[in-house]
């Protein structure tokens, strides 16, 4: 059993349960998949974010809505940062209100995410996506009390080393929208704990229990 938490490709697989992310298109929700939704900060227009959020707020009551996000500050794209925090904000308390676990995109702004996550007191999981950063930086999250998910920069020798340093029952994997399969990325996180692909995916399916509860387990 693999389990892919965040992916731009929702088409189902036998074997596989993924979160299909979606920032727009939210009507192309199926019944017979897992996900996840929120507004991302490339995205985000001042005089239609609003309208998006109602969106938003609607379809994350859905059963099979299993998280927020992914929603959080990026430091590259154009985006008004002001908005950008404005919006995060939004949506650590509606992360809170529905009891799902939150899902962030971070890009150069951990210090900011942080002091947001903390501003605003969240109550649910969090989840640091598409972690890519130095050891330093992934025991701060963890003992913060988050989680990190990994995808395909596991390819890199050097982000393997940071995961193999990080307790197991904090880590997620993903496959985010690049062309890797999460049977690959499975296999890179498993040389990274030097452990065998059977016993990492007993301990991810603890994990997903743990974040997301029966969840994942309702179609």
């Amino acid at each position: 059993m693999y389990i892919n938490i965040h992916t731009h490709h929702t088409k189902p697989v036998e074997g596989i349960i993924s979160i299909g992310n979606l920032y727009k298109d939210f009507d192309s929700i199926e019944t017979n998949s897992f996900y996840s939704v929120g507004l991302h900060p490339w995205y985000l227009i001042n005089e239609t974010w609003e309208e998006q959020f109602e969106v938003v707020n609607e379809k994350c009551l859905l059963q099979n809505v299993v998280a927020i996000g992914e929603a959080g500050l990026d430091k590259v794209t154009e985006t008004g940062f002001e908005l950008q925090q404005t919006v995060f904000s939004k949506h650590i308390q509606l992360a809170n209100e529905v009891q799902k676990p939150l899902i962030v995109h971070c890009v150069r702004a951990h210090a900011e995410v942080i002091g947001l996550l903390k501003q605003t007191p969240v109550h649910v999981p969090v989840i640091f996506h598409g972690f890519n950063k130095s050891k330093e930086l992934a025991q701060q999250l963890i003992a913060l009390g988050y989680y990190l998910s990994f995808g395909k920069g596991l390819e890199k020798q050097g982000l393997q080393e940071v995961m193999g340093a990080l307790p197991r029952a904090k880590i997620f994997l993903e496959t985010d929208n690049s062309t890797a399969s999460i049977e690959e990325i499975y296999a890179h996180a498993a040389a990274a704990f030097q452990i065998d692909e059977e016993s990492l995916s007993l301990q991810l399916q603890k994990n997903a229990a743990t974040v997301f509860g029966a969840a994942l387990t309702r179609i």
